[in-house]
């Protein structure tokens, strides 16, 4: 299904601002519509069609009653005889309202449909949609919300709401109609309180009557309420009171005229939201200091093989503990990356970075002039993924400094400028390494499988069972390792 990015582009004439004017009407509609108690759909003009022609660009479902329309209509091309009054409020701009039959078996529909004006130009229509009443007296609460919703009406028609420059990302995540209303006079002193509000007032241990008095005189900051209406632009806060009872308040003004006539005020009890956000955040510390724990651990380990292998005569078994030390290392900077944040991806840029300096070291050490470069991006990958993929890497980059530019130093001669190249691609489910060096090459008949060395035995292990890909070893002008990983399928749980 198109975005409603798609379908702007695709058959309206809406410029950024007007467009941007809609997408905070959409991100504000959840509360209009549980309101009304009615569905809402928004129609824009089709760009350049023969006669009279409307895309529904938008539809939400209220949840304080039945939706009159099962079906998604997002992306509908309506013509004006299916909707006359729609293309009547367009041309008018202003509020109409009647009654059409919108199932081929000529079901009745209650429509209102408000224009929306932005900068003096009305841009689309905004229509309720709910089933025709019959007989039946509304309640005190659907009374007093339907009422708040001719209000924003008003607001809409004239260019009042949504508010401009409002983040409608803040009006998507504040709390639903049925979390609580407080409907608010000009004084800022209570009119009405819906049930749930009431209990959350009570729950904020404030039992008492709470119509005609103000939220300060209750005992509540009220420094949100104040702030809307002196600003005429919604404001939200949490309120906590102790220790137990944490609420979001978010305080919509209601204009007219210039001024704040009263306001909506919408409660949601967040504390057990908080709680749950505290405790990840504790949780989330914890995963931190773990890996911080391990890294350092490692680090121990890594100083006490180097101390150890100082203390060594054998030159095989120095070699032995330095490459134990430089895979240690290579697991630690894992490590060291996951406690910084509390993210499960590595970006492993920064792990090919601490490898090629490592193994440059290592080239200094040996006396060689060797050079690494590299291009591409690893991007981010899981930590499970990270770990192994560093030892191998590790492996594979000490590999060439010591193996691929050894034979001008057992003849005696001046050791070559050697070059290290990596390439990295990541399509998002593969990762593609491939490590070329200008050194002497593979010998004859050369299989991975068949080596002896541990370096390439521990190297092929990881690949196969950690990782579940694929390495290759081959001759091009020197040696080329090609590496191919998934980082998007489930790894086994094989050692």
């Amino acid at each position: 299904m198109a975005t409603f990015d798609e379908l702007t582009r695709l058959h309206t004439a809406l410029d950024p601002t007007g467009l941007g004017h809609l997408k905070r009407l959409v991100g504000a509609w959840g509360m209009l519509s549980d309101l009304c108690f009615a569905d809402l759909l928004l129609f824009v003009p089709v760009a350049g069609a023969t006669g009279s022609k409307f895309v529904v660009l938008g539809q939400v479902r209220p949840t304080t009653s039945q939706t009159l329309h099962r079906d998604d209509l997002l992306g509908r091309i309506i013509d004006e005889t299916d909707r006359p009054l729609v293309a009547r409020a367009l041309r008018l701009g202003e509020i109409v309202e009647g009654e059409i039959s919108i199932t081929p078996k000529g079901e009745r529909a209650r429509i209102q449909c408000i224009p929306i004006r932005w900068k003096g130009e009305v841009l689309a229509v905004l229509t309720r949609e709910s089933a025709p009443s019959v007989g039946r007296r509304p309640g005190e609460l659907e009374r007093v919300y339907v009422e708040i919703f001719d209000r924003f009406a008003r607001m809409i028609v004239r260019g009042d709401f949504p508010f401009g420059g409002e983040d409608a990302t803040e009006a998507e995540e504040a709390p639903r109609v049925g979390d609580g209303v407080l409907l608010l006079d000009a004084g800022a002193r209570i009119e009405y309180g819906s049930p749930n509000a009431v209990s959350a007032l009570h729950r904020m241990g404030i039992s008492s009557n709470a119509e005609g008095m103000r939220l300060d005189e209750l005992g509540i900051d009220a420094a949100a309420v104040q702030a809307a209406f002196a600003t005429l632009f919604p404001m939200t806060v949490e309120l906590e009171r102790g220790a137990d009872v944490i609420v979001l308040l978010r305080c919509i003004p209601l204009l007219d005229d210039g001024g704040a006539t009263g306001a909506v005020v919408l409660m949601r009890d967040v504390t057990q939201l908080r709680r749950l956000d505290r405790l990840l955040l504790s949780k989330d510390a914890t995963i931190r200091e773990v890996h911080h724990r391990v890294k350092n651990n490692l680090q121990t380990i890594s100083s006490l093989l180097r101390l150890q292998a100082r203390r060594l005569d054998s030159r095989a078994a120095k070699d032995a503990l330095e490459e134990a030390e430089r895979r240690i290392r290579a697991i630690a900077r894992v490590h060291e990356i996951l406690s910084r944040e509390a993210v499960e991806q590595v970006p492993f840029d920064e792990i090919i970075e601490d490898l090629v300096r490592v193994a440059l070291d290592s080239a200094h050490s040996l006396q060689r002039s060797v050079g690494f470069s590299a291009d591409g991006d690893a991007g981010e990958l899981p930590a499970e993924t990270a770990t192994p993929l560093a030892v191998v890497l590790s492996e594979i980059l000490q590999n060439a400094v010591e193996h691929a530019f050894d034979e001008a130093e057992d003849a005696g001669l001046v050791p070559p400028q050697g070059n290290v190249h990596l390439t990295l691609n990541n399509d998002g489910q593969t990762l593609e390494v491939t490590v070329r060096d200008n050194g002497k090459g593979l010998p004859d008949g050369f299989s991975i499988e068949r080596s002896d060395s541990l370096g390439l035995s521990i190297v092929s292990r990881l690949v196969e069972s950690q990782l579940s890909g694929t390495i290759s070893m081959s001759n091009d002008n020197g040696t080329v390792v090609r590496l191919i990983v998934p980082i998007s399928a489930p790894k086994t749980d094989e050692p």
